[in-house]
């Protein structure tokens, strides 16, 4: 049987010092979290814009908009649904 070319991550990554290792999740949302903070934090909520997927849910979709909208405090929410 042919190897795949590409395996899939079964575990989060972060970098450290250039070098990406294996983390919890909960080490890899905190990290993800504080850089959407730090930005936010420095530039505004403004800084921060979303693009979700027509192939997403509906709801998907919705609890996207409302996150960006509600927890980071930014307007620039776009989806290819419209075209």
């Amino acid at each position: 049987m042919k190897k795949p070319r590409h395996t899939r991550l079964t575990q989060p990554l972060v970098r450290d010092a250039g070098e990406l290792r294996p983390a919890s999740w909960d080490e890899a949302l905190e990290r993800a979290a504080s850089g959407f903070r730090s930005v936010v934090d420095e530039h505004g909520g403004s800084s921060f814009g979303l693009f979700s997927c027509s192939k997403a849910t509906n709801e998907m979709n919705f609890v996207a908009q409302k996150f960006a909208r509600s927890v980071i405090g930014s307007n620039n929410i776009d989806s290819c649904n419209r075209t």
